[in-house]
């Protein structure tokens, strides 16, 4: 999210979960130079936590610290929330994984918590709209001035719903949402402004974060033509997944052992994911992680272990469906491998070994761009964005023109029930100009 012409956060619940579940702050400040702006805890990420207790909300840090004591009054992931219908597949999976309750409300999510001794309810908006504020009042306490405006961050394959519900998560959160742009688009950005490219190039933007999938292949001209090609992605696919995998894997090795199902157990389960969580950072740099909880479930110490082996294989079938995005933008782009310069990663869960090799055979052995910081690269992008909506004129962005494209395709219902689609999937969207499509329509005499 950006601030009048020199900040932004990015609202990427997940993304940054890249550490699961992040938030980040970036500020366009002096000099072209765009700076990160640690939160009150230090960190240059927050958790996109939101807790209710008999005293106080907590958000961040402070909500994913207590969340094992606290689980069920423990809100996260929003972002698999957001602008989604209660009975969509992907809620209703996700369900089973969440510790807090989610309930229908009129066909839409709405989570449940204790609050100062009474049942609330909240609407995925509305838990967005408070690590917003949180933001906000960081950013605030940083620029010593109060901020307005806000470029908003989203995956790539958000659809119409998401986008608007994002929006409005802003709006609740006091703030002008200037844009709403699409992560891959804002990290390329940050990739060829910051290597001051020469001559034309075509670059591959892999985003893989803790809950959303974004694969975009863009043109960049000079370092300031930025051209989008064509998009793809999955936004129910990220690190979460695959700290879901472990989880599995240990309750049935816990209950193998000793002959107990913790599957119930909302404290017990929060605690294995944390751990597991930290068994697959840990992985991306050793071959072996050791996972070690005391009194994990009725006073049972559990002490064991997993391999880098071990983990690829039980994510191997999840492994795999990355690299179907990456296929179908290439040839939504009509290029082929080939023709791909650069591949750069984006998000935590680029990390991983296994993601890279798999990119790099899939790639034909090209070898991957890791010059841009994961965690970082969105959030700068956004800055940059913010700036040139705000008229910044520094000699770094003057020039700079943004072509992204709509990322699925826009129609209306016609007779039958059938979608004519006014607007294709991969049509160029201009920065500034909107985009046009005139169709002529018989209406029915019955």
């Amino acid at each position: 999210m950006a601030w009048e012409n020199i900040g932004r956060l990015e609202l990427s619940f997940k993304r940054l979960k890249i550490t699961n579940q992040r938030w980040q702050e970036k500020l366009q400040l002096l000099h072209g130079k765009v700076e990160i702006i640690a939160n009150d805890q230090g960190n240059r990420t927050t958790p996109s936590y939101v807790a209710f207790t008999d005293t106080e909300r907590l958000v961040g840090d402070a909500a994913k610290n207590q969340v094992a004591l606290n689980a069920e009054n423990t809100i996260f992931d929003a972002k698999r929330l957001i602008g989604r219908n209660f009975t969509d597949s992907a809620v209703q999976s996700d369900m089973k994984h969440w510790p807090f309750k989610v309930i229908n409300s009129g066909g839409k999510p709405k989570l449940q918590a204790e609050y100062k001794g009474e049942t609330k309810t909240f609407t995925p908006e509305e838990i967005s709209s408070m690590v917003l504020v949180k933001m906000k009042e960081t950013a605030e306490a940083y620029l010593g001035k109060k901020i307005k405006d806000a470029v908003i961050t989203v995956p790539a394959y958000f659809n119409d719903s998401q986008r608007l519900a994002t929006k409005d998560a802003g709006s609740i959160a006091g703030l002008n949402v200037l844009r709403i742009i699409n992560e891959p688009t804002a990290a390329a950005l940050a990739y060829g402004l910051d290597k001051n490219l020469s001559g034309d190039k075509n670059v591959l933007i892999f985003d893989l974060g803790g809950g959303t999938f974004d694969v975009s292949i863009l043109s960049i001209g000079e370092g300031s033509l930025f051209e989008v090609r064509s998009t793809a992605g999955d936004t129910h696919l990220g690190g979460e997944d695959f700290d879901n995998r472990m989880v599995k894997h240990f309750i049935s090795e816990f209950k193998r052992k000793h002959g107990k199902d913790i599957s119930g157990n909302n404290r017990a389960i929060r605690r294995l994911l944390t751990a597991c969580e930290k068994a697959k950072r840990t992985l991306s740099s050793s071959t072996e992680a050791n996972v070690e909880i005391d009194s994990l479930f009725e006073g049972i110490d559990f002490y064991t272990k997993i391999t880098r082996a071990r983990f690829e294989d039980l994510c191997a079938d999840l492994f795999r469906t990355t690299m179907e995005p990456v296929e179908k933008a290439l040839r939504d782009a009509k290029l082929d491998k080939g023709s791909i310069h650069e591949i750069v990663l984006v998000g935590g869960s680029t990390r991983i070994p296994k993601i890279q090799k798999m990119l790099s055979e899939f790639m034909n052995g090209k070898e991957l761009n890791k010059s841009v910081n994961p965690d970082e690269a969105v959030a700068y992008g956004a800055a940059v964005q913010a700036a040139i909506l705000s008229g910044d004129r520094s000699d770094v962005i003057k020039d700079v023109l943004l072509v992204d494209v709509a990322p699925l395709s826009l129609g209306i219902e016609t007779a039958g029930g059938v979608m004519t689609k006014l607007i294709e999937r991969n049509t160029k969207i201009l920065q500034k100009l909107p985009t046009h499509s005139q169709h002529i329509q018989t209406t029915n005499p019955q």
